[in-house]
């Protein structure tokens, strides 16, 4: 969407003030621990922008509160695999031997938005240590949350994810449908289907300071069926208050009541 279709589609500008209002009023709370998953074109026109977003997320949850983010930069990967797009096969070589190695601080994310690229360029904000599934958080509890992020389990037991889930703490779609809900991979390593397997992966990571392409194995995650997996889980549970932020259409939900009927629907409806 170009600025000028922004500013014709948005009665009067977003500001820090009314969206720490907005987001008050749909339930976020001084010192919770927060996930986040946005579109800042979505909120309409902001007045700052993408920092003003992000000063109003830090201005509702308080210095008692963390905030979260997932940085994911998927370029960071095996060429073998991607899709959207591909790349022909004799530059495979080329990729996994100079492709730079993933550097929490300078590594850009990919296709996550202006919000998550402002969040991470904080000086204090923490990001985990996955070259492709990385998450960043500001808070008292970000070392916990993005520590030991294993390179295998992306999105799993040894993941953010799973540190969020012990911690009880909400996710907020500012904007954004299910299919963005990164929770609901969770409940995929948790789940049991038939189909269920794991894929050979690889990265440029940096192992005792040198450069190396690690390869690994890691769940074969699927999210084309999370849009449907979110409308089932809104209407069989009161676990998900809705609202605007902004323009956003908004769901705020418990992390910990999504994961767990994300877990029970996925052996159900996958095969």
């Amino acid at each position: 969407m170009s600025e000028e279709e922004l500013v014709a589609r948005t009665p009067e500008p977003a500001t820090v003030s009314s969206l720490t209002k907005d987001l008050r009023a749909l339930g976020v709370r001084n010192g919770s621990t927060l996930l986040v998953h946005s579109s800042l074109s979505a909120i309409g026109f902001v007045a700052g922008g993408a920092h003003a977003v992000v000063l109003a997320l830090q201005e509702t949850l308080g210095e008692p509160g963390t905030l979260v983010m997932p940085t994911l930069s998927s370029s960071l990967s095996d060429p073998a695999a991607w899709a959207h797009p591909p790349v022909p096969a004799a530059w495979f070589e080329a990729i996994r031997s100079e492709w730079p190695a993933f550097d929490p601080d300078m590594t850009p994310t990919r296709e996550m938005g202006a919000v998550v690229e402002c969040f991470r360029s904080q000086r204090d904000a923490l990001r985990s240590n996955h070259p492709s599934d990385s998450f960043c958080a500001l808070g008292p509890l970000a070392a916990r949350i993005v520590s030991d992020h294993s390179l295998s389990s992306s999105l799993g037991e040894g993941s953010p994810l799973a540190r969020l889930y012990d911690l009880d703490s909400s996710v907020l779609l500012l904007g954004v449908g299910y299919g963005s809900n990164t929770s609901f991979h969770l409940a995929e390593y948790r789940a049991k289907w038939s189909s269920k397997k794991y894929v050979a992966g690889g990265a440029p990571v940096l192992v005792k300071g040198e450069r190396r392409w690690q390869r690994y194995e890691d769940l074969d995650l699927e999210s084309d069926d999370f849009a449907a997996l979110g409308a089932d889980f809104e209407r069989d549970t009161n676990a998900v208050v809705t609202g605007r932020v902004g323009l956003a259409e908004c769901r705020l939900m418990s992390q910990r009541s999504a994961v767990d009927y994300a877990v029970g629907w996925i052996e159900e409806h996958r095969t």
